[in-house]
């Protein structure tokens, strides 16, 4: 079951993060997110992934099913980055494209 969701899941998280790390380099924020939080779990993911294909790892696996609210803590860390990372690329698009509107409109009354 543990090995089954993580299996599926690590690869999605993976995958968003690394849509979340283009579409952040695409809008250049004053926070740099992608080092601060995306580049982490990555490493983080990567970490997880290696060790669930290792041979030590399988042959652990029966005696780690005990742990399984410890892989399930895994998921659902990962997937509270991704959400809140996804509410701040929001909200830092929404700026951009405001702060955007503002230079546009203070560039056009010096040209009146």
């Amino acid at each position: 079951m543990v090995d089954r969701v993580y299996k599926k899941d690590l690869p999605k998280l993976k995958s968003d993060l690394e849509k979340l790390r283009e579409n952040f380099s695409d809008i250049g924020c004053e926070t740099d997110w992608i080092e601060l939080r995306i580049e982490p779990l990555l490493k983080h993911l990567d970490s997880l992934d290696q060790i669930l294909i290792s041979r030590e790892f399988s042959q652990e696996f029966s005696r780690l099913r005990k742990g399984v609210e410890l892989f399930h803590s895994d998921l659902v860390y990962f997937r509270t980055n991704v959400k809140g990372l996804q509410k701040v690329l929001e909200f830092e698009k929404k700026s951009s494209m405001k702060l955007h509107l503002a230079q546009k409109k203070k560039s056009s009354r010096k040209t009146e």
